[in-house]
């Protein structure tokens, strides 16, 4: 099964205590179809300016990855500038552009269309919406989403979520959406909101909780000595998500635990270096073998 993914393909400037890149490639889509690439075939649906470095399109193809539904527009490319401090749970957002992207206008190709696997990265609602209604039938979709989202266009936000299979959010958005500090009723509250059944929330380093019906599954964060950038993090974790389920071609219970598992391998490679310089020398032994060991931290 192949995973048409709809987000952002952007510039970031990053800068943390152990180093900064400046111009690097970023972006939610980006992220997710890099990890999700060692799994599948995946294809981008997303935007870019004329000042988008073209050597980056022909990395992401070289990569296996379908660019060809990447538009590129008159104007700059989505930027984004950030900076962390030693608690890289926390980020401070210095400087957002849109540029290019408040023209996006996500089309979906017809050869695309039917498209196993759907998944709907952080972008604006009403295009995530755009999107499930160029798709046909579709055997599972998901989504992510962030705060500004939550408070600045719910009622697109919940209707979206009650036409998908999955949400991936983190934990501070899960307790904003449901308006509960506990997690496990902020989950049981978004499904009572419509949200889809399935709900995996990300905790960083604390790892990730999946809660499907009235069943909850804990995953662990892998431990790391060294953490250099953490963007892209929760991109790179639901590539992996996506594109385990779609190697294994199962939906079911076990294989979304074992896809889990797969995501947090993949966002723990992610932060080891800057930007995708981490994804472009890993090898699918490497996550092998770090998913054999995060599933020994689990045994007793």
């Amino acid at each position: 099964m192949g995973i048409i993914v709809v987000g952002t393909v952007a510039l970031d400037d990053v800068k943390t205590p152990f180093g900064e890149a400046r111009d690097a490639l970023g972006g939610s889509a980006t992220y997710f179809s890099l990890a999700a690439s060692f799994f599948t075939d995946v294809a981008i649906v997303a935007v870019v300016g004329q000042d988008f470095p073209p050597g980056h399109l022909k990395y992401l193809e070289e990569r296996g990855i379908d660019t060809s539904a990447v538009s590129i527009l008159d104007g700059e490319t989505f930027r984004w500038s950030g900076e962390y401090g030693y608690d890289l749970n926390e980020r401070e957002t210095l400087e957002t552009r849109l540029n290019v992207l408040e023209k996006f206008d996500p089309k979906i190709p017809e050869r695309l269309s039917n498209t196993e696997l759907v998944f709907l990265a952080n972008i604006d609602p009403m295009l995530q919406l755009s999107v499930l209604d160029q798709v046909e039938n579709p055997r599972l979709t998901a989504c992510d989403t962030m705060n500004f989202w939550i408070e600045g266009k719910r009622v697109e936000l919940l209707e979206m979520m009650s036409r998908v299979d999955i949400m991936v959010l983190n934990d501070s958005e899960c307790r904003e959406l449901a308006g509960e500090p506990n997690l496990i009723k902020a989950a049981r509250k978004i499904r009572e909101m419509g949200g889809p059944d399935s709900i995996i929330v990300k905790k960083g380093e604390h790892g990730a909780l999946l809660f499907t019906g009235a069943k909850v599954f804990s995953a662990p964060a892998y431990p790391l000595e060294s953490v250099f950038d953490p963007t892209g993090a929760g991109d790179s974790f639901a590539g992996g998500f996506m594109g385990y389920l779609a190697k294994s071609g199962e939906t079911g219970e076990s294989a979304v635990r074992q896809a889990v598992m797969y995501g947090t391998v993949m966002a723990s490679y992610c932060v080891e270096q800057f930007s995708v310089e981490r994804m472009s020398s890993l090898t699918w032994d490497e996550i092998k073998k770090r998913y054999e060991e995060l599933k020994e931290l689990t045994r007793f």
